[in-house]
């Protein structure tokens, strides 16, 4: 099975791959919260950096990375 490292990051980079009909579904606070691949600002290590809802920038463990959607239906699950 392909890491989730390595699946955000073929997204990104494939060009056969549009980044806008993705979304991403992670564990926050005990939930599920489900964004926008477009709103990943960076992939680095074993973490993903994006902007929460104050806008500020919050760092998510990868680990914490439960489903990716594409066009809502899910192409890879924990």
């Amino acid at each position: 099975m392909i890491t989730i490292r390595e699946f955000l990051n073929k997204i990104k980079w494939d060009n056969r791959e549009n980044p806008e009909d993705y979304s991403i579904v992670f564990i926050d606070l005990g939930k599920e919260k489900e964004i926008l691949y477009k709103d990943i600002q960076k992939i680095e290590g074993n973490w993903m950096t994006l902007f929460n809802d104050k806008g500020e920038e919050v760092e998510v463990p990868l680990h914490r990375v439960r489903k990716v959607k594409k066009k809502g239906n899910i192409v890879w699950e924990r």
